[in-house]
């Protein structure tokens, strides 16, 4: 009830006098920098170098607003003895991408390189990143030139983080981190969805001639209401008399495509029974692969 009354008065004063302008949590008098900088990492468990993690969370946006201050007074040549996050980040990034394309290796066998690249894209995003920066609880650690900070920001923070975490507890904490945070992403998330095949029907006939499975077909199993309004059609994919998949529509081209998208889910063992990511699994598991020409092949710097 008490927070009930505080929003409802919160309300009524935007009503009357506008949108309420968000201050930094470091404008309060009881705000204490180093203590929080400690406090997040004993959230999350880790041990970070307290000079390596203030780094991880000053943007390069918050030095040039100093240096702007300092020229405003007088300060020709202003000097700051800090360092911004930009090489942490850098080094967070290039692990990032060698950890979540190994473990997307090793859980998906059978999806081709274009879907892996698809889903590595989803982790990757803007979206996702900025998402888990949030819920990390570095909002207001960050110190940047705007607050709250953008998307950008929080992504580079987040990265930062990860570089920090590596150079303060080794790889093994932060690919351990990777996984905890940002792999889990995946959890409810159709990995199918991720994935646009331009063409499906010629990717599944790539595919069935590569397992020497012959020519896949479309075959009527069944249909209902026939020319009506609510029609139904079932159409199965053969080859070599097995069926690949089957789908429903309301007419035979959209029952085909379906089908033909089930198919391509069973041939990659991404279809809705398929077995749940590992989020688990050992990380020395990853790292050990890591070493293998046919991950170390599959680096996607240049997406």
């Amino acid at each position: 009830p008490t927070l009930l009354a505080i929003k409802a008065k919160k309300k009524r004063g935007e009503r009357m006098n506008g949108p309420t302008i968000a201050n930094p949590r470091s404008e309060y008098n009881d705000w204490n920098y180093d203590a929080e900088i400690y406090s997040f990492g004993v959230r999350l468990h880790e041990k970070f170098n307290h000079t390596i993690l203030t780094q991880a969370f000053i943007d390069r946006s918050y030095i040039v607003q100093e240096e702007m201050k300092q020229r405003a007074v007088g300060v020709e040549d202003p000097v700051l003895n800090i360092q911004d996050n930009s090489s942490l980040a850098s080094k967070g990034e290039e692990l990032m991408t060698e950890f979540i394309i190994s473990y997307l290796n090793i859980s998906l066998t059978k999806f081709p390189r274009d879907g892996i690249k698809s889903i590595y894209k989803h982790l990757i995003s803007n979206q996702t990143l900025s998402y888990v920066s949030k819920h990390l609880g570095t909002k207001d650690l960050i110190m940047s030139a705007d607050y709250p900070p953008t998307e950008e920001v929080y992504v580079r923070t987040v990265k930062a983080l990860i570089g920090a975490l590596f150079e303060s507890s080794g790889e093994l904490r932060a690919y351990e981190f990777i996984r905890d945070f940002i792999c889990t992403q995946l959890n409810q998330v159709d990995i199918n969805e991720l994935w646009k095949i331009e063409n499906p029907v010629e990717l599944l006939q790539e595919l069935c001639q590569d397992k020497k499975l012959g020519e896949p077909e479309p075959r009527l199993i069944g249909q209902l209401g026939k020319n009506t309004l609510l029609g139904a059609h079932y159409v199965g994919i053969y080859a070599n008399k097995k069926c690949l998949g089957s789908g429903f529509g309301e007419n035979v081209e959209i029952a085909t495509e379906e089908a033909v998208k089930d198919s391509l889910r069973t041939m990659f063992k991404t279809n809705a029974n398929m077995k749940p990511f590992d989020f688990r699994m050992p990380v020395e598991k990853v790292m050990s692969s890591l070493k293998k020409p046919s991950i170390a092949a599959a680096s996607f710097d240049k997406i």
